[in-house]
């Protein structure tokens, strides 16, 4: 059996960088979403993604896609990469779309690798275990032909995130637990949740996956055959100037479809391994009070916190040699960016994107 500390030659990675959202206002905007921002450490969220395939995978087999006007952002962030390697998508069209993109592009380029797609935006702890069940992932995918995905297993019952269900077991191999997935769940209320997490046979959808770029294509011509026709078509010129302008003329008619209801759910096989990382995708300000240091009051501040008479608060600022003062507050969220300026009773953050919303019109 390998062990988990060789490089995977036949493996190529997909970074996923499209998002785009509020719920890191002022910090993020519509040019500068979450992937971008430096939240946790002094990388950003994406460069923490690209320095998770070091030693897995070489610069020039990892793939970012990402917005097309986002492109000289993640070059600039990003400069271990081929440019050619960076590609825009000319709308957004879920992650369907992105993962046909990613697949095709592998399969042009470097034959009929095993395609390791990854997301841009979450907190995964600690590298070593996250690279070992790539690993296993990735034999187990060149081996049997299996879609797979990495199964969380749940700390909480969690209600924001999605949940997969495990079947019979499917080996294990270095210590990475395999299982065929029975089914995927949405967000649940917290009562399910509960019975996920009661249960031990649930784990959190991390958004990741690994496959043979065939065995996804295969899937996808079955599902979703517009997408590989179209896209496919773009393909075929990547790497001349007329490239661009086809990926537009693919993407525009496709219709929004994530990879996980568009193809996962009707798949011939699909398994999962059981990951044994701590893992966040980060959904919002207070998921950072889970990675911050608190003082004796429970408020967690980056920047220069003075607090009297308050509790429970986050503060956030952009230069951490800002000073920021709360007298007699209790759960609020503080944030400073440039001239911009967030405070909102934490219980009440998800009004806050009706007000960009507003200010952006």
């Amino acid at each position: 059996m390998a062990g988990s500390g060789e490089a995977h030659a036949d493996l190529v990675a997909v970074i996923m960088a499209g998002g785009a959202g509020t719920r890191f206002w002022p910090l993020s905007t519509e040019d500068r979403p979450k992937q971008l921002l430096t939240l946790v450490g002094d990388r950003s969220l994406l460069q923490q993604s690209f320095d998770r395939l070091r030693g897995l995978v070489p610069p020039e087999r990892v793939l970012v896609l990402t917005s097309a006007r986002l492109i000289p952002a993640v070059v600039d962030q990003l400069p271990e990469l081929p440019a050619g390697n960076v590609v825009g998508e000319p709308c957004r069209r879920d992650t369907a779309a992105a993962v046909c993109l990613g697949a095709l592009l592998a399969r042009a380029r470097w034959g009929d690798p095993v395609v390791l797609t990854v997301t841009a935006d979450h907190l995964i702890a600690p590298v070593a275990e996250f690279q070992r069940c790539a690993r296993s992932a990735a034999r187990a995918a060149r081996a049997t032909g299996a879609l797979y995905t990495f199964s969380v297993p749940p700390t909480y019952p969690a209600t924001g995130y999605g949940y997969l269900e495990h079947g019979e077991g499917a080996g294990s191999d270095d210590g990475v637990e395999h299982f065929r997935l029975r089914r995927f769940h949405e967000k649940p209320p917290l009562e399910k949740a509960r019975e996920y997490l009661a249960s031990g046979r649930f784990g959190w959808n991390s958004g990741m996956f690994c496959w043979a770029a065939s065995a996804v294509l295969g899937e996808l011509e079955r599902q979703l055959p517009g997408h590989v026709a179209r896209i496919g078509a773009a393909v075929e010129v990547d790497g001349t100037p007329g490239f661009v302008e086809r990926l537009a003329e693919a993407f525009s008619p496709l219709t929004a479809v994530s990879v996980d209801f568009g193809v996962m759910e009707k798949a011939a096989d699909v398994r999962c391994v059981a990951a044994r990382f701590a893992w966040s995708d980060v959904g919002g300000w207070l998921a950072l009070k889970e990675l911050m240091a608190a003082d004796g009051d429970g408020n967690r501040a980056r920047g220069c916190l003075h607090a009297l008479a308050s509790a429970g608060n986050l503060v956030f600022c952009e230069d951490p040699g800002e000073t920021v003062l709360l007298a007699g507050v209790d759960d609020l969220v503080v944030v400073r960016s440039g001239g911009r300026t967030l405070v909102a009773s934490a219980d009440r953050l998800e009004e806050i994107k009706a007000l960009v919303q507003r200010i952006s019109d």
